[in-house]
């Protein structure tokens, strides 16, 4: 494990040291070439960066848990599904505390139940609402008793630090010539954390990459003002903690794409089952249904029709996913002409 001096984003903000923070993952984490699925693709192997879950998660955990103690309690939000959720559980057990998840229905798969069986095995507590609104409620009374409250998808200012990081760190491996500098980073889009930090922190290192931002929730929430507004917040933030000035990403360098949405969360597309299983039989790379599959599925297609680097950011860890998770492209067209 790194020590918070060696971490990207304390070599560039000292100050920031003197946040807590806990530590969880092992970075930083390997970029691999996938020229077998398309020209100049490469993938950021997220999924690699802890143990016993990897993941995007677990960087903007390692602030938002930063000072928890044995004993203590935290609450947070999900869908039924979530692997914010699931992380949240599992590292505040590692930590010693309890842990609130409430959750709302989705639309799920095969994965997605996957990770609610786990979730209901970690969590100390993770009952299932009939609606968004009322899990935020109980989530709510929760934190008004006391509880750290972890916002939904780890994305809030402070979360999105781990996110800052992971993009210094990406400039660190290119400068090392590990690989090649990427014209463009393509994530899942959720609650925007993840791309909200890795624009940022490219931006900070003078890196001209785009980000490409993949929905995979409701537009409500996956939109590039929400995504904008969180990167505003995150820099005001961090000149407030270190006096300085940020730079902040321009318009050009954040791309939102929604054609890859399946029409609800959690909703398996035919083009995204077919880039799960190239995943896995040309590279042997798990990828999971729910949020990686639709932003696979963009990555593919955009090295294949775009010039220049492509690198994906493989934000879920789906080592533990049984390979009958994924259904057949076929199946999917079936099940959707049925609908």
């Amino acid at each position: 494990m790194e020590r918070d001096s060696e971490i990207p984003l304390v070599k560039r903000f000292p100050a920031l040291q003197a946040l807590p923070r806990a530590r969880l993952g092992r970075f930083p984490s390997p970029v691999e070439c996938l020229e077998a699925l398309a020209p100049d693709l490469w993938v950021k192997r997220e999924d690699l960066n802890a143990e016993p879950l990897g993941g995007n998660k677990v960087r903007a955990l390692e602030f938002l848990l930063g000072g928890v103690r044995a004993g203590d309690t935290v609450a947070t939000v999900g869908a039924a599904g979530s692997t914010h959720a699931l992380a949240t559980a599992i590292y505040a057990r590692q930590l010693g505390a309890r842990s609130l998840v409430f959750r709302w229905r989705q639309e799920m798969n095969e994965v997605a139940e996957g990770v609610a069986d786990r979730l209901a095995a970690d969590a100390s507590h993770a009952p299932l609402h009939r609606s968004v609104l009322g899990a935020y409620v109980r989530a709510l009374v929760a934190r008004w008793r006391g509880a750290r409250w972890i916002p939904a998808g780890g994305s809030s200012p402070l979360g999105v630090l781990g996110q800052i990081n992971a993009a210094l760190e990406l400039a660190e491996q290119v400068n090392n010539r590990v690989m090649p500098s990427p014209d463009r980073v393509v994530v899942p889009l959720g609650t925007g954390g993840t791309a909200a930090g890795l624009a940022l922190g490219f931006a900070v290192a003078g890196m001209k990459t785009r980000v490409v931002a993949v929905q995979v929730v409701p537009r409500i929430v996956a939109n590039a003002a929400h995504v904008r507004r969180l990167i505003g917040r995150t820099a005001r933030f961090v000149e407030h903690l270190t006096g300085e000035s940020l730079t902040r990403p321009a318009k050009r360098e954040l791309e939102i794409l929604h054609g890859y949405y399946g029409g609800a969360y959690g909703r398996v597309t035919a083009a995204g089952a077919q880039a799960v299983r190239q995943c896995r039989e040309c590279a042997g790379i798990a990828v999971d249904l729910t949020y990686g599959a639709k932003a696979m599925a963009a990555a593919i297609q955009l090295a294949n029709e775009r010039d220049g680097v492509t690198l994906f950011w493989l934000s879920f860890d789906g080592r533990w996913m049984r390979h009958s998770d994924v259904p057949p492209a076929t199946e999917i067209v079936a099940r959707g002409s049925q609908a």
